[in-house]
C-alpha cells in the first residue's frame, strides 16, 4: 500500500503537470506549475555574470547555495568531476520534488529541458537562465537516487532539504 499512494499522487498530478510544461519538455516539472517563480531561459546575448558549478559523486554541488539578483541572466558553466552522470536542473522546490517523484516511480525516463543540463563524467556545458525574482536558486541533481542522497542547491528556508548530509 505505502508504494500505491506516491504512485497515485504522481498520476493525478501528471495531467495538470504536463499541461504546465508543454510540449517541449518530455518530464512537467521541467516547466511546471510554478516555473514562472523559478524564471526562464536567458538571452546568451544578455549574460550578466558567470558562476561556475561542479558536480561531484559525493551527491554534492560547490557551490552548495547560489543567489541571484531580479531580473538578472546568469550563465552557468556546469562540470561533473565525478565517474557518475550528473545533472543540474533549475526550478522551484515544489517542482524539483515533484520530478523527483516521477523519477522514483520511471527511473528510465531520459529527460531534457531547457532548465536542466545533463553530464557524462568528464563533461562540461552551459545553461544560460534569467530570473525574475532576487533570491536563492533552488537546483537539484534528478538522477535516480541522487536528489535522495541530497544533491540539492541549498537554501535555509527549504522544506525538502533537512535530510541529514553525509
Amino acid at each position: 500500500m505505502k508504494t500505491v499512494k506516491p504512485l497515485l499522487l504522481a498520476l493525478s498530478l501528471w495531467p495538470m503537470l504536463a499541461a504546465a510544461a508543454g510540449a517541449e519538455d518530455s518530464h512537467a516539472p521541467h516547466g511546471g506549475v510554478d516555473a514562472a517563480q523559478a524564471g526562464r531561459p536567458g538571452d546568451p546575448g544578455k549574460v550578466s555574470r558567470t558562476v561556475k558549478v561542479a558536480m561531484h559523486d559525493t551527491m554534492r554541488f560547490t557551490p552548495e547555495t547560489i543567489t541571484v539578483k531580479a531580473g538578472e541572466t546568469v550563465r552557468f558553466v556546469v562540470r561533473n568531476d565525478g565517474k557518475l552522470e550528473h545533472e543540474m536542473v533549475i526550478g522551484t522546490a515544489n517542482d524539483l520534488q515533484a520530478h523527483a517523484e516521477l523519477m522514483r516511480i520511471r527511473p528510465a525516463d531520459k529527460h531534457a529541458g531547457r532548465n536542466q543540463i545533463t553530464l557524462a563524467p568528464g563533461q562540461q556545458g552551459i545553461l544560460i537562465w534569467h530570473f525574475d525574482r532576487a533570491g536563492m536558486v533552488d537546483f537539484a541533481c534528478l538522477v535516480p537516487g541522487h536528489f535522495e542522497a541530497g544533491m540539492t542547491g541549498r537554501s535555509p528556508s527549504d522544506k525538502w532539504r533537512n535530510a541529514p548530509r553525509h
